[in-house]
């Protein structure tokens, strides 16, 4: 397996609960490393340019609402096929679906208020990190 980067966002469900640190634990534990992390306030603008892919789909406009609804954390997370570990970590995007012991299954209110963001492939993380991150905030 070879080391990679991936890209999680800790969503503003999560942040409102003080839960940032306990969801951090779960990753670590997992063997994911934490290489870049911040606690950001999207913009209703940046939102919708990050989830731009979702355009036009009916949950669009909601999504971007929320995301910019209060802080959120944004990380780049690095370890032995990161991107499937990190999924695996957070479980299925439905918290009723998802495996017990996940970090949805937890913590997560509702398919939209699923407390945590993760790439779901390789192009997909080199965009995501690059979007919110410059290689000298990098620092694995």
């Amino acid at each position: 397996m070879a080391i990679q980067r991936t890209f999680s966002i800790i969503k503003p469900d999560a942040t409102r609960r003080n839960l940032t640190g306990a969801i951090n634990a779960r990753l670590e534990a997992a063997g994911l490393r934490i290489v870049a992390q911040k606690r950001i306030f999207l913009t209703g603008e940046q939102a919708g340019v990050f989830y731009a892919v979702h355009k036009d789909r009916p949950f669009y406009e909601e999504l971007c609402a929320f995301m910019s609804s209060a802080p959120i954390v944004v990380q780049v997370l690095e370890g032995e096929d990161a991107i499937a570990k990190n999924r695996e970590v957070m479980g299925a995007t439905n918290p009723a679906d998802a495996a017990e012991g996940t970090i949805r299954k937890e913590f997560a209110l509702s398919v939209g208020e699923n407390s945590v963001h993760g790439s779901d492939g390789p192009e997909t993380a080199a965009a995501e990190i690059a979007y919110f991150f410059s290689g000298l905030e990098l620092v694995g």
